[in-house]
């Protein structure tokens, strides 16, 4: 992880009539970060990364990517990025394999996308029609969509929702895998072992504003505090502990409030 801001959103806030979705926030994702948004459903998690994304435009604030505004260099920007929506749809009747030669052809330099299916377990249903895919495999179909052109900054939202344990591990190496090749990425999740496995910082968000922003574990040691027995164990064991009593913590905030 470098210095250099790819991200940056400033006093960032968005209505719905007299709902406000995202109140105010402010962050920065810097370049081979893995930058989490976590927060329970209806926190604004989606809002917000669609306002970064440019798919909405905030009612107030500003917000760069790459350098870029995502609203007046649209075409430059979108050939960086990957997206994957929390939720799409493709043609029913379109084929994988028809899915990502169509996404590939849109880009110079796309990656292989069988390549990409076979580590998403997908690589047996090259030849399955969208309409018969389970809601998990329709998932991971999205996510190979997103990197198809090999972008710099990744947008992931709600990216194992539906997900047996076997996808969600499998995805999980996948971001881990980006993020090896000095890619950024920049996902939502209300999983506490999700957020504890890939991300380097967190920014919790509650009725859209940002009540914490830190390191998993710092924000571990910080506001669950007490007498705790430490062993050596799988790092995946040690994920899901931190990220168990991250969510306590939250889930406490919520009753208090």
């Amino acid at each position: 992880m470098s210095d250099e801001i790819v991200i940056e959103a400033e006093g960032l806030s968005k209505r719905y009539g007299r709902l406000v979705a995202v109140d105010g926030i402010s962050f920065c994702v810097y370049e081979g970060e893995v930058f989490g948004l976590i927060g329970p459903n209806g926190a604004g998690k989606t809002t917000t990364m669609e306002c970064v994304e440019g798919i909405r435009r905030p009612d107030g604030g500003r917000v760069r990517v790459l350098g870029m505004n995502p609203y007046k260099e649209v075409s430059a920007l979108q050939s960086r990025i990957g997206v994957q929506l929390q939720e799409a749809q493709l043609q029913k009747r379109i084929k994988v394999w028809e899915a990502l030669d169509l996404m590939a052809s849109l880009y110079p330099n796309p990656v292989d996308g069988r390549a990409l299916l076979e580590q998403l377990g997908l690589s047996g249903k090259l030849n399955a029609r969208f309409m018969n895919l389970s809601g998990g495999q329709k998932q991971r179909l999205f996510v190979a969509l997103a990197l198809i052109n090999d972008p710099e900054v990744v947008f992931l939202d709600e990216l194992t929702t539906g997900l047996d344990p076997q996808a969600r591990r499998a995805i999980w190496e996948l971001v881990e895998g980006i993020k090896s090749r000095g890619k950024t990425v920049f996902l939502t999740t209300h999983l506490m072992e999700e957020a504890e496995r890939l991300c380097d910082r967190v920014a919790i968000i509650e009725h859209g504003r940002i009540i914490a922003m830190d390191t998993p574990r710092a924000l571990v040691e910080e506001h669950c505090p007490g007498v705790s027995v430490s062993f050596s164990c799988d790092e995946a064991i040690e994920a899901g502990r931190l990220g168990a009593r991250l969510g306590r913590w939250m889930c406490r905030r919520r009753a208090g409030s």
